[in-house]
């Protein structure tokens, strides 16, 4: 932790304005990396928006992704008790510890989200406490990040994220949609999504060629679905809408290797039509589907999705 060095009693000058954004580049020759999806946010706006969305209370351990060059943490560190934000590009971490030099409660970790111990990194900092997840997500990695998350066994309150607008409509999409299918199943199955607000291009430095969406996923406290295997559910799920013109017994047939005979009888079993298709299924349907799957043990193999 960085030790506070601020004047409680001043307020600290904001990172996300396009004039210190561009001063604070330039001092460090920072060169903006296409691989790594960085953004920064200029708009306070904005940022005061996803702080209210996150729901953040004094005694709240927030875990932020990609901190860039701290516009997001410095409000994030104003508003819980602690941030941990993890950053990958190791030309940032010299910045971060620049502008968050005033914030004691901020600690900086030079890893890869997607490689990093989560679980170790939460009971280690936070004691094993719940959690928020509050990051502008980089969009070429946005489903593996958040997918990771809720399958990481962190204790996880709730990911309040920004991601690609496209995105956001499918965490949030309901059945019978284009825009319905797996990852929409995916996070409802893990979280309860609500849209925080929009966010146009010209709210970054440099400009997306898309807009944003800010989410929020409050994790599910209880075990709403009663699954017998969550990997065959995630597989059946992704069978179903791998070829979304077909019926679902033809999905299903292809994308598993059951006999078709066999996997009518259980689809019927499950109270469904083998003519359906999976965008006109709910996620109740997909689990009791599954469990009929599970319970005729044809040895499937299983991952995530």
């Amino acid at each position: 932790m960085m030790e506070r060095k601020e004047d409680e009693n001043r307020v600290p000058e904001r990172i996300a304005t396009y004039g210190r954004t561009s001063r604070i580049i330039e001092k460090h020759g920072f060169a903006f990396q296409k691989r790594f999806g960085q953004n920064f946010l200029v708009d306070s706006n904005i940022l005061e928006k996803i702080v209210a969305g996150a729901e953040l209370q004094p005694e709240d351990d927030v875990i932020e992704i990609g901190p860039g060059i701290g516009s997001l943490t410095q409000y994030l560190a104003e508003n819980c008790r602690q941030v941990i934000a993890i950053e990958i590009d190791n030309k940032l971490i010299p910045i971060l510890e620049e502008t968050l030099e005033g914030y004691g409660n901020v600690e900086i970790v030079h890893e890869d989200v997607l490689k990093v111990d989560l679980k170790r990194l939460v009971e280690e900092r936070c004691g094993n406490r719940p959690v928020k997840v509050v990051a502008n997500l980089p969009y070429y990695i946005t489903t593996p990040i958040i997918m990771g998350l809720f399958e990481s066994q962190v204790p996880l309150d709730s990911i309040t994220v920004m991601v690609q607008k496209e995105v956001a409509d499918r965490m949030q999409a309901k059945k019978a949609t284009k825009e319905y299918g797996a990852l929409s199943l995916a996070v409802q199955y893990y979280s309860d999504p609500t849209i925080v607000t929009q966010v146009p291009p010209n709210c970054f430095v440099p400009r997306p060629k898309v807009g944003s969406t800010v989410i929020r996923l409050r994790k599910r406290t209880k075990e709403q679905y009663a699954v017998a295997d969550e990997k065959l559910l995630f597989q059946v799920i992704r069978a179903s809408f791998n070829q979304r013109r077909k019926t679902l017994l033809n999905s299903l047939s292809h994308g598993l290797h059951i006999p078709k005979a066999a996997l009518e009888a259980m689809i019927l079993e499950a109270g469904l039509s083998p003519a359906i298709r999976g965008e006109a299924l709910g996620l109740d349907a997909f689990v009791e589907l599954s469990n009929r799957i599970a319970a005729g043990s044809y040895g499937l193999e299983k991952k995530g999705i």
